[in-house]
């Protein structure tokens, strides 16, 4: 076989291997180092210490520099440099911060208040409680990033709350999954950084590049949400004064000062210091993860108990997705070295694409990749492949990040391995059918279909903020 022939072998045996259910990490790290032992291998430099071995050499010795010899690979350099390189990366730093302060914020009791305040401000709203569940899950996952926390905090919350004033149960299941969704778009997003580590696109960039694209698609679930309760009122009927009551005004402010204005200004901190470059991302997620521990202590919830959670959860995910990336960027290098790279660009070119068929079929192929992969495993291995393709075709790495964070969103919503479905199936009370939550987040699929149209005819809703904020 051919090195090419190899490299395309490597990548068909990834795919099998985790579709078997192996450890993506371990599996991408045990792939790189086999594959990359017969790539580097060079008998006459790994064992060139037997020419200094004599006549007297002893059997002991001769082992010894076998073993020496075994190990001299150039694999196992490279596996060392490239695990250094990410334990050095300043961007990832951030990670574990955005990750402490989700978790904190996740334990502070702040949602429970918002969602109340929300479902009380927006009661004369047609479908008011799930308006006020949309954008309970906005700001709950743009503070947090992590989906299986936001759909499953808000179903035990939002989801009782809905289907005892008598909403559809697909429709209620709908809001909470899209809703949950779109922390991974909506800055300070950790998906972006994870992207903006694997491509080096500027973070800052992406952030105020995601902002117009995550508002766009939050209004599509609102417009979606607010137009079927006024179609279909039986599927959003409005509320009683028994299930949300009346409140004088000036309570209803004291309440929004308590609940929603300290989240926003958190959110809002963290992101303009950001943008308006005040502080690094590393920087803002440290202000954040201490004004996530402030709003904990501010709301009485901090405990030891919730903070030792919050630091474990902290770490084993930071590692996950270290081990990720240590073993995405050994298994590309060797990849790339036995000539993978070039037998998929060759292939794409020989395709005779234009620049908006190839964005298409990318788009595409992440969209099936979706339903097996977490968004980490298709970002840092996946997307790498993409790259080298997308000065070809003149596209810039900015817009390609933005498209494939929209993609993502479906692979949380797509059947048959919608996993926000079953994180919210998981804690959804027995009557709620998983085919019925299928049936929910079809309308929100199709809002995220439309939203990257719209990307896709209007890109200036991409490149608007960073051209104003930092030129073009």
């Amino acid at each position: 076989m051919t090195d090419p022939q190899v490299a395309l072998m490597m990548l068909g045996l990834f795919i099998v291997f985790v579709f078997l259910g192996f450890p993506i990490a371990f599996t991408l790290m045990a792939m790189g180092i086999g594959f990359g032992y017969y790539a580097y291998f060079d008998d006459g430099r790994m064992w060139r210490g037997f020419n200094r071995l004599d006549e007297t050499a002893t059997t002991w010795e001769s082992w010894s520099l076998w073993f020496e010899g075994f190990y001299n690979n150039r694999i196992f350099d490279l596996f060392i440099n490239q695990t250094f390189t990410v334990m050095s990366n300043e961007v990832l730093t951030a990670v574990p911060l955005f990750l402490f302060m989700g978790y904190i914020v996740e334990r502070s009791n702040i949602v429970d208040r918002l969602f109340t305040t929300l479902n009380i401000a927006s009661k004369n709203i047609p479908g008011s409680m799930g308006v006020a569940a949309l954008i309970t899950c906005a700001l709950f996952a743009t503070a947090t990033g992590i989906v299986g926390a936001v759909v499953t905090l808000m179903g035990l919350l939002a989801l009782p709350a809905m289907l005892k004033a008598r909403y559809n149960p697909s429709f209620a299941s709908g809001i909470i999954c899209a809703g949950g969704t779109l922390g991974i778009l909506i800055p300070p997003s950790i998906m972006l950084i994870v992207y903006a580590a694997a491509t080096n696109v500027s973070i800052v960039r992406l952030y105020a590049a995601a902002l117009l694209p995550g508002l766009t698609l939050v209004g599509l679930y609102l417009v979606y949400i607010i137009g079927r309760s006024i179609l279909q009122p039986s599927a959003a009927p409005r509320p009683t004064d028994d299930e949300v009551p009346d409140v004088p005004m000036g309570r209803l402010v004291l309440m929004i000062a308590t609940s929603f204005l300290p989240l926003a200004f958190l959110i809002m901190a963290v992101l303009g210091s950001i943008l308006f470059g005040l502080a690094t991302p590393t920087e803002a997620a440290s202000i954040g993860a201490l004004g996530g521990i402030v709003l904990a202590f501010i709301y009485r919830a901090m405990t030891w108990q919730r903070m030792r959670e919050s630091v474990y959860l902290t770490v084993r995910t930071t590692a996950m997705v270290c081990w990720l990336f240590v073993g995405s960027y050994t298994f590309s290098a060797v990849f790339s070295y036995l000539g993978g790279e070039h037998v998929i660009s060759e292939f794409v070119q020989g395709l005779d694409l234009t620049p908006l068929q190839f964005l298409i079929l990318a788009q595409l192929i992440i969209f099936l990749l979706g339903w097996p992969l977490e968004w980490s495993e298709i970002i840092i291995i996946f997307v790498p492949i993409f790259l080298p393709l997308l000065a070809i075709f003149d596209i810039d790495p900015l817009f390609f990040g933005i498209l494939v964070a929209l993609n993502l969103q479906t692979s949380f919503l797509t059947p048959p391995m919608a996993m926000s479905a079953y994180y919210l199936k998981g804690i959804a009370p027995p009557e709620v059918r998983l085919t019925q939550i299928f049936a929910g987040v079809m309308p929100f699929l199709f809002c995220v279909i439309v939203s990257m149209a719209l990307m896709y005819i209007f890109p200036d809703i991409v490149f608007y903020l960073p051209n104003l904020f930092y030129g073009g």
